[in-house]
């Protein structure tokens, strides 16, 4: 199996979704390479090739390439598909995967299989259905497997590898859509995404203001926020804090659900964090029968019991 795997970078630094995606290479074989498209992302591609199991870096370095479209993206990693013969492309299931590998299995007219949780042989995997409620698992004949991974499945990869880097010409540039701006937010807080600790409201907060409680908490614990989509679509919060079928998946070791009741499409993007705790005043939420632990009370209560209590000695 030759298996090529792309990488979700800022230029500076790789996201924490590409070891868990070279997680689910390194299942199907020891032959990886990495695909690093950006411009002067060289620091990039040499912490991808410490990630154990990879043999080889490509890395496409170009001017068009600092703030590419899924376009030119996809451009790039046709050509590497081409030159290499690969037998599985690989890349997380965000919304940077999700942009570009759709282009590529189109392209190359193959079936995608998106966001699997398991692989069982090189060309059988496990993907969930139905909001995380049914797996289903799908075998592929296609030559080119075309696989999006969901990263919460999977381990992040090790640091012991020492790949060798191969820059290559980047292809021309793709001026059908170009970005003309970005508005992002920034925080101290750890990624949602990646965090080890992730607090989220929902709708029974009653307003954006009131997430202040989940801030301070949030500070005490080193902790990421989220919402379920009823917060987001409120408006008590952006779209980016969103965790659930429609947002961001996410599996810490700690999940607080505050004020959420559990709604199936919010369930799918964290159950599987290894330890849930649920806050809610109504004893019938459907969250509390995920929850490894569960309180049944007045979040306006709880949560400043439960900030004091960490803030004393």
């Amino acid at each position: 199996m030759t298996i090529l795997v792309l990488a979700e970078h800022d230029n500076s630094s790789l996201k924490s979704a590409t070891s868990h995606a070279v997680t689910a290479a390194q299942k199907l074989g020891d032959d990886i390479t990495v695909l690093v498209v950006g411009y002067d992302a060289a620091s990039v591609a040499h912490a991808a090739a410490q990630f154990a199991g990879v043999r080889r870096i490509v890395h496409v370095d170009a001017p068009h390439l600092q703030k590419p479209t899924a376009e030119n993206v996809a451009a790039e990693l046709l050509a590497v598909i081409r030159a290499g013969k690969y037998t599985h492309v690989l890349a997380p299931s965000t919304a940077f995967g999700k942009n570009v590998l759709p282009r590529v299995a189109a392209v190359l007219d193959v079936a995608q299989i998106s966001d699997i949780t398991a692989i069982e042989a090189p060309d059988t995997f496990i993907r969930p259905i139905y909001a995380g409620n049914a797996f289903a698992t799908i075998q592929s004949k296609d030559a080119i497997k075309v696989i999006t991974v969901r990263t919460t499945a999977f381990e992040s990869a090790g640091g012991e590898g020492a790949a060798s880097i191969e820059t290559t010409p980047a292809q021309a540039e793709i001026a059908t859509a170009k970005v003309v701006g970005e508005e992002l937010t920034t925080s101290e807080r750890p990624e949602l995404t990646s965090a080890r600790i992730v607090i989220s409201g929902g709708r029974g907060l009653g307003s954006g203001d009131n997430f202040k409680l989940l801030e301070a908490l949030a500070d005490k614990l080193n902790a990421a926020i989220g919402a379920s989509r009823a917060a987001v679509d409120a408006g008590y919060v952006p779209n980016d804090y969103q965790v659930g079928q429609t947002g961001k998946i996410v599996a810490p070791d700690l999940y607080i659900a505050i004020g959420i009741s559990g709604a199936i499409q919010h369930l799918a993007g964290m159950k599987d964090s290894k330890v849930i705790v649920a806050i809610n005043k109504d004893p019938e939420a459907p969250i509390f029968q995920i929850a490894d632990y569960g309180l049944v009370g007045d979040l306006f209560d709880v949560i400043p019991q439960l900030t004091a209590k960490l803030s004393s000695p």
